[in-house]
């Protein structure tokens, strides 16, 4: 399992996380999304292996711009992935 956490600038409130997080959902095979808009970030848990690319090529067309990322293991907790 995979956790990839992606630096987005552009968002800036609560439908702005929901529209990048059912972008990613819709086109990437993914266990959970979590967006933020405090945070600038989104952190992504799955078993596919992605790249910077990949993400690039699903937000860039929506106006949301991949600033950082950063693939790190995902470790296994009591109550889900972390």
């Amino acid at each position: 399992m995979n956790k990839y956490v992606l630096g987005i600038d552009g968002m800036a409130c609560g439908a702005c996380e929901a529209h990048v997080k059912n972008k990613i959902i819709r086109k990437m095979k993914c266990k959970k999304v979590v967006a933020s808009h405090i945070k600038n970030n989104v952190v992504i848990f799955s078993e596919e292996n992605f790249t910077e690319d990949d993400f690039k090529k699903i937000l860039d067309p929506t106006g949301y711009i991949v600033t950082s990322f950063e693939c790190l293991p995902a470790q296994k907790k009591l109550f889900g992935w972390r």
